[in-house]
């Protein structure tokens, strides 16, 4: 059977423990519950930060800084913990996450980056860009408070090295949890990576979301942070094989695409546009809420709007077909509000022409 490298899924769903290179992945080891604002550098195992900003950490364990805190609410993606960063605000002011490597990346090899962000509910504005800065030693610059230059950094120090990622759309969802990824490649020495907003308040695009009585800001939640060699990659997606797409999303009883649901089907498109020897089939599903003839069909629009998102992009429709099986086939009890959540879901199936 041909085996494929696909980077749609959920990693953690996906991926063992033991292939992720990050420690501490989703911030679930700590010293104390976080009581009060501004513990995660003392707090949270094996994660600083780099300046003198005061990046948060978010716990349920806590009343002040669980998932409904000073910025809004959030549940935790996984686990029970997060942290939260100003990406912009006045005068430059920057938080950033420092993590933890746990072994030297190898030089020439490529690794996948992940992360998964949701903007606080307080923001007023949704950016596009994130990056990170691959270091061998931990970076530390106390005194200042403003964003770093990465890009003038890697210029002048050894052994740093700054990628930047850019997302067609926004990242504006305060109820989902959105997937930030990229392929990057080692130069051999990254022990230690940062992850934020590298630009200046001026260079940092950016897009109002609402109105808000605090002063104009963007705060991103942050969890479930991975790294993995692409090699370990392989072996994880099989053709014929039925996987659950993450993040495609739809109002209740329609059958019209989210805004992001857009970023997982692009990279599905990516990868059918190279495995052009591969055909798809798509399966809408539903819970048992409402009418079974109305499932039916509303799975089957759900399914049919994939099948047209690919189409428009430019795979051929000789290659998808797609189902509607209702409420018929649940991979979770109806009886609860996350079972059901389960149930209401988009999957495909990658064949071999």
């Amino acid at each position: 059977m041909k085996r494929l490298i696909l980077f749609l899924f959920s990693l953690s769903c996906l991926i063992s423990t033991s292939q992720n290179l990050v420690l501490n992945p989703s911030f679930e080891e700590f010293h104390d519950c976080p009581l009060e604002v501004s513990l995660f550098d003392q707090n949270v195992t094996n994660w600083t930060i780099p300046n003198s900003g005061t990046t948060d950490y978010f716990n349920s364990c806590s009343e002040k800084m669980a998932f409904k805190n000073f910025n809004g609410y959030q549940n935790a993606r996984t686990g029970q913990g997060y942290a939260g960063i100003y990406m912009h605000f006045k005068n430059d002011y920057r938080e950033y996450i420092q993590g933890t490597l746990k072994s030297t990346l190898k030089k020439g090899e490529k690794y996948q980056v992940a992360f998964y962000i949701s903007l606080a509910e307080n923001s007023r504005y949704a950016l596009k860009e994130f990056g990170i800065m691959m270091t061998s030693e931990k970076f530390n610059t106390f005194k200042s408070k403003v964003n770093l230059n990465a890009k003038l950094l890697a210029k002048r120090i050894p052994n740093l090295k700054f990628r930047p990622t850019f997302n067609k759309t926004f990242y504006d969802s305060s109820k989902d949890w959105m997937e930030v990824t990229f392929t990057y490649t080692a130069d051999g020495f990254e022990n230690y990576f940062v992850i934020g907003n590298f630009n200046t308040n001026a260079d940092t695009k950016k897009k109002q979301t609402r109105t808000s009585k605090y002063e104009p800001f963007s705060y991103y939640y942050i969890d479930d942070v991975s790294i993995v060699p692409l090699k370990n990659l392989k072996e994880t997606i099989e053709t014929n094989a039925i996987y659950t797409v993450k993040n495609v999303l739809f109002e209740f009883d329609k059958a019209e695409l989210l805004e992001v649901s857009i970023i997982e089907l692009d990279k599905l498109y990516e990868h059918l546009k190279e495995e052009f020897i591969l055909n798809i089939e798509i399966y809408g599903h539903t819970d048992t809420i409402g009418l079974e003839m109305r499932n039916r069909e509303l799975s089957e629009e759900r399914a049919k709007a994939v099948a047209d998102y690919l189409i428009a992009k430019g795979i051929d429709s000789k290659r998808i077909k797609y189902y509607g099986f209702g409420s018929t086939q649940p991979i979770s009890s109806n009886e609860t509000k996350e079972g059901r959540q389960l149930n209401r879901r988009v999957a495909f199936k990658l064949i071999q022409n």
